[in-house]
């Protein structure tokens, strides 16, 4: 009862139970700690709404997937990358080459419009090592100049591409005569008419090849064993570039000179064993007097011939016979329409030139169509008195001439 008495009393709000007080924290502390727990809430709210996180926090694990090695290195190995270009369309072009990617292209034919998708493998042929020299059967070490791209050609102590690579031929014979060459374009696009054109058309037709392809060294590995001369086709701007594009790398009149060249270094290294270079379509580059001097003055000094393939308004002759290059133009586009008759009609015009002036250059692409007449045509052009020289031999009288 005693204890009863005390409750009744003891003061409005004491505890009766002495010794018994539980801990009070003072206001201030309380108003701290509330102050803390509403920052942590205001930033996780905040975090929760403007984090671009799919997961929605989900804990997560991060695992290191080690890519496949390219062929021939060991899973160890390091690549050195290249610093950047200042030109963004290089930047551009070094992306799409990059060996784990692919870039489908649309080439079209300059003279037939026939269009192909090819897809290229961006990836640069394997630079000169010790293990791994990357030359192709039949050419001479002495001509290779070892680039960031691979190995392209050089003249070496008097020794040029142009006479190292130039097919065998009778030229006393074709001096004495009424000679024709025949070049026929835009090869390595395309394995089956590539060696079609190998292996149906005679030894001293001319063979061109874009750098583009799957493989464009095994097919002119197999057109010079043939005892074919091949030429190397560079890609140059159109008119309407880039609605007609000619491929990755394509010289480009707005591009500086030197990152012209640099381009022209990546097409050379793309395959050996040529005597010289031609335009891949090119209307525009090729009558622009600034952007074609560089390229030429470059081809000349490394011992190449240059070929046009008979554009208009062309400025590559006055520049060829300023460098004392080996030059030769198409006469006669012998496909420009793609039928049997009209290929007979053209071959006859070349035939007619060359008895007249003593040389004639005709220019095809590798349709079926072209092979076969051209195959057919030749084999009696001697017969009425015309001898088919490699381009070659025709560069060389026509300058003699």
């Amino acid at each position: 009862m005693a204890e009863a008495a005390d409750d009744l009393s003891a003061p409005l709000g004491r505890n009766p139970m002495r010794g018994k007080r539980g801990l009070r924290l003072p206001f201030s502390a309380i108003q701290a700690l509330a102050a803390v727990v509403g920052l942590f809430l205001a930033t996780f709210a905040g975090y929760a709404l403007f984090n671009d996180d799919p997961l929605g926090g989900e804990p997560r694990a991060r695992l290191e997937i080690a890519s496949t090695a390219p062929s021939g290195e060991k899973s160890g190995d390091k690549v050195a990358e290249k610093p950047a270009s200042a030109d963004p369309m290089a930047n551009s072009s070094a992306r799409a080459g990059a060996p784990s990617e692919q870039r489908t292209v649309t080439i079209i034919d300059g003279s037939s419009g026939a269009r192909h998708d090819v897809t290229i493998s961006g990836e640069a042929p394997e630079k000169a090592t010790p293990d791994k020299p990357g030359i192709m059967a039949g050419i001479d070490p002495r001509l290779l100049e070892k680039s960031r791209y691979g190995m392209i050609p050089m003249s070496s102590d008097g020794l040029k591409p142009f006479t190292a690579y130039a097919a065998e031929a009778d030229r006393a014979r074709a001096a004495k005569m009424p000679a024709v060459s025949i070049v026929v374009a835009g090869l390595g696009v395309g394995a089956a008419k590539t060696l079609d054109a190998i292996l149906k058309l005679p030894a001293p037709v001319t063979l061109a090849f874009t750098p583009y392809g799957s493989d464009p060294t095994k097919l002119a590995v197999r057109a010079r064993a043939q005892h074919h001369e091949i030429l190397l086709q560079i890609p140059m701007e159109p008119y309407d570039y880039p609605d007609n594009d000619p491929g990755p790398q394509t010289l480009l009149t707005t591009l500086a000179p030197e990152q012209n060249i640099d381009r022209l270094y990546w097409h050379l290294s793309r395959l050996q064993g040529y005597a010289g270079i031609a335009n891949f379509m090119g209307a525009r580059f090729v009558a622009a007097d600034a952007a074609m001097q560089p390229i030429v003055r470059e081809a000349a000094k490394r011992g190449l011939a240059y070929f046009d393939d008979g554009l208009a308004r062309s400025v590559a002759p006055t520049l060829a016979a300023a460098q004392a290059m080996p030059f030769a133009k198409a006469d006669v586009v012998v496909d420009a329409v793609p039928t049997p008759s009209e290929i007979d009609r053209a071959l006859g015009r070349l035939e007619d030139l060359a008895k007249e002036r003593g040389i004639a250059v005709g220019v095809a692409s590798a349709l079926p169509v072209s092979i076969e007449r051209i195959s057919a045509w030749t084999k009696a052009l001697e017969s009425r008195g015309i001898m088919l020289v490699p381009l070659t031999t025709a560069m060389l009288k026509s300058k003699s001439s």
